[in-house]
């Protein structure tokens, strides 16, 4: 869900950049500008769910709303611990609060992200999150988040066809072929690609702001099916967003492009658009399923069911 959409000067319908995401039950908040937890108030995102921050750089737009949210999570009695990952600063920024106001009663666990490639930052049950550079004014990041490739099913007729142990199951969920000896002493391999189908196709999200085109970007996020880019400017801007290394519309579109994305959704908008038709007719020109990012909007990447093989 978008709860802020605005660069760096909010405007009386854009908050700063701060966006929620919830997968396989987990809630993240992605960047925390000015005013994210009126907006998590304001459209029922559930605090007490949240346990994981990621802060793609130290710019005001995107930490400000930090300290007030970790100070109501206070008051409202929090004990479980606050996991943020952010670039090497947060935690002299979280010093701030404890220095003037004392410190929270729960864990706030900084993880400095730093790196030159995509890396591994942590892992769930069903999820990665990968964190990768950006090309800004200062150390910035972007964030990957990748289901896992689920474990296979097995073709239920052929339980009984091949009266399969729960050994040999286990084998085939590994994704083995299963040996067998023959009456007459020859080996019979049951072949794992023929007896499983993948249940469903893991989905991945990537997340990009601020930051001007970075050529890497396309081999890093090949694949991904839903990514959200700044767009500051329309093109007509190319030399500003040059000189403030962020990003025009058409620049996401293209990146989207080049991806393979099946859907883009553009956000990070200019003071001076007060409408923003401009910025989604040159992007959906590039990239026609392309979305602007507004507050309250909740963007969703359908679970791609296999269908079951049949003996």
């Amino acid at each position: 869900m978008t709860l802020g959409s605005a660069s760096a000067r909010p405007t009386s319908s854009r908050f700063p950049s701060a966006h929620s995401l919830t997968v396989g039950g987990r809630l993240f908040l992605i960047d925390c500008g000015e005013g994210c937890q009126m907006q998590m108030a304001r459209f029922k995102v559930p605090f007490p769910r949240l346990d994981n921050v990621c802060i793609s750089h130290l710019h005001g737009d995107h930490v400000f709303g930090l300290f007030g949210l970790i100070s109501t999570l206070d008051m409202v009695g929090r004990v479980a611990p606050l996991h943020i990952y952010a670039p090497e600063g947060m935690q002299k920024l979280l010093n701030v609060i404890s220095d003037f106001f004392g410190a929270v009663k729960y864990e706030l666990v900084v993880h400095t992200v730093k790196c030159k490639e995509p890396v591994l930052i942590q892992s769930f049950k069903s999820l990665d999150i990968y964190a990768f550079p950006l090309r800004h004014r200062v150390e910035t990041y972007g964030y990957l988040f990748r289901e896992r490739e689920p474990q296979p099913n097995i073709v239920k007729e052929a339980i009984g066809e091949y009266n399969l142990t729960l050994e040999e199951i286990g084998t085939l969920k590994r994704k083995e072929n299963i040996i067998r000896q023959g009456k007459e002493g020859e080996m019979i391999m049951l072949e794992y690609e023929k007896l499983t189908y993948k249940p469903f196709e893991a989905r991945s999200f990537a997340y990009c702001s601020d930051t001007a085109p970075y050529p890497k970007l396309k081999e890093w996020l090949m694949g991904t099916d839903l990514i959200y880019h700044e767009a500051t400017y329309a093109s007509d801007l190319k030399a500003l967003s040059k000189t403030t290394a962020h990003s025009t519309s058409k620049d996401a579109a293209e990146l989207a492009l080049a991806i393979g994305a099946k859907k883009l959704v553009i956000g990070h908008f200019s003071s001076r658009y007060r409408n923003l038709d401009l910025l989604l007719e040159e992007a959906r020109g590039v990239f026609p399923e392309t979305f602007l990012a507004q507050e309250g909007m909740i963007f969703d990447i359908p679970q791609n069911v296999s269908i079951k093989k049949k003996r």
